[in-house]
């Protein structure tokens, strides 16, 4: 039995999907009662489960083996996801598989990045097999700003920086293959999609997709705190999202491309402009 956290995620659905058609036994845990509805609705166990409160995990993780740990980069991600780790290895779940990020590093100044570095560190230590996914920045990020698309212009920090932005989907498919076929224990796998992309390349491809002129607008660090406050950005994650891109992203730090989504699938990761063109309706704001 395989406990699917996160499972209204993009990751998550993706993921459960991929289970419901190959009859694999799992249960997927929400936070949500109409969330729960609609899982269960298609014959899926789920359950309802809250990293913050340990109860409802110990019992979403009943007669589980094994675990795809995922939840959202929030200032009580680390506490939650080490609880949820010492909750696994009480209730002898034997196998977690976790999405991680490509830029977690123990001394980031980026809040997530350094979190996800040390819950790797204690997964790594738990006794527990592990597998880590570090996937670098989702293309569904982009969605987040879809207000600003729809009038002609992508502000950013990014500077030139190249990344291989994927779709979450795609990491969805990389943990049903590691959980459900061969060993993948104690591996760590960098996932990126299939290009590299400067954030005046994403806006051409967005423009492509949905035949309108969109503008990379490289903001000043001050004016994209500004404009992520106004739009309801808490101040943790205002700063965390201006150091990834203005430093980490515009000063070239992000991974190059590798082939794990391919080896790991069997088939190339999903490019930008197929994302682009499948929310094309997201990006015109309607």
């Amino acid at each position: 039995m395989i406990l699917v956290t996160g499972a209204t995620s993009v990751i998550g659905q993706k993921l459960c999907d991929l289970l419901v058609e190959n009859n694999k036994q799992f249960r997927a845990m929400c936070r949500k009662e109409d969330q729960l509805e609609k899982l269960r609705a298609r014959g899926i166990d789920a359950v309802l489960g809250d990293f913050e409160k340990p109860e409802s995990l110990r019992l979403a993780m009943k007669d589980c083996t094994s675990m795809f740990l995922v939840s959202p980069p929030n200032e009580k991600q680390l506490e939650c996801e080490t609880k949820a780790i010492d909750i696994a290895k009480q209730e002898n779940v034997e196998y977690i598989v976790r999405v991680s990020a490509s830029d977690a590093n123990l001394r980031s100044l980026v809040p997530w990045a350094k979190n996800h570095a040390h819950i790797d560190h204690y997964l790594r230590a738990s006794g527990i097999a592990w597998t880590i996914l570090k996937p670098t920045a989702f293309m569904q990020n982009f969605l987040t700003m879809t207000k600003p698309i729809s009038k002609g212009y992508l502000p950013q920090v990014g500077g030139k920086g190249l990344v291989g932005y994927i779709d979450a989907q795609d990491i969805g498919s990389v943990a049903y293959n590691v959980l459900t076929k061969g060993d993948h224990k104690l591996a760590t796998y960098y996932l990126n999609g299939p290009e590299t992309l400067e954030m005046k390349d994403a806006a051409k491809l967005i423009s492509k997709a949905i035949e309108k002129k969109v503008r990379y607008l490289n903001l000043p660090s001050f004016a994209f705190r500004v404009l992520l406050r106004a739009t309801g950005a808490s101040k943790w994650l205002a700063n965390g999202l201006i150091e990834q891109y203005a430093q980490v992203v515009a000063k070239h730090h992000d991974h190059d491309l590798g082939e794990e989504v391919l080896r790991l699938t069997g088939h190339q990761p999903r490019s930008f402009l197929e994302f682009a063109k499948e929310n094309k309706g997201k990006f015109l704001d309607r």
